[in-house]
């Protein structure tokens, strides 16, 4: 009488290799998802200017305004928000704009304006989201993207 189950390729052999292939991949696929949910800035990979000179963060957190200088008002209604972070705008235009204690007007080369609008799936103007410090240089996306109508529509959990 032959053996059940003893063979090289027995049946319980082959599920089992099924099953944890499919382990590997749906955790695979779950991290994958999770690190792709919130993206990443490096200022020390993508240069901003703030007037003439290198951006540096020093806040913990910023709320990054993304807009263009050629739309009525707007830097006038961004010198006039009062919100809990500090603001970092970059203007798409790359317009250079004097700054303030709550206001950092920032622009880059057209080649990190284009690597931001992509990470970031920027589609309008302007665009709010929250950025946070990991370490020196690098901060992560820590809210949703806004799409807004106007500058003045920054939601209040932003």
């Amino acid at each position: 009488m032959a053996r059940r189950g003893s063979g090289l390729f027995s049946v319980s052999t082959l599920l089992a290799s099924f099953f944890g292939a499919g382990m590997i991949a749906i955790a695979f696929a779950y991290f994958n998802y999770k690190f792709q949910e919130y993206k990443f800035i490096n200022f020390n990979e993508w240069l901003v200017y703030e007037q003439g000179k290198i951006f540096i963060p020093d806040e913990e957190r910023y709320l990054i305004i993304f807009y263009s200088s050629k739309q009525a008002g707007n830097v006038e209604n961004i010198n006039k928000l009062d919100t809990k972070y500090k603001i970092l705008a970059i203007d798409y235009y790359q317009q250079d704009f004097p700054s303030h204690e709550k206001v950092t007007f920032v622009r880059s080369g057209t080649n990190t304006i284009l690597k931001i609008i992509q990470r970031f799936n920027i589609y309008t103007t302007p665009s709010v989201f929250i950025i946070k410090k990991v370490k020196d240089g690098l901060y992560k996306q820590d809210s949703i993207i806004a799409e807004l109508d106007t500058i003045n529509d920054i939601p209040d959990e932003l």
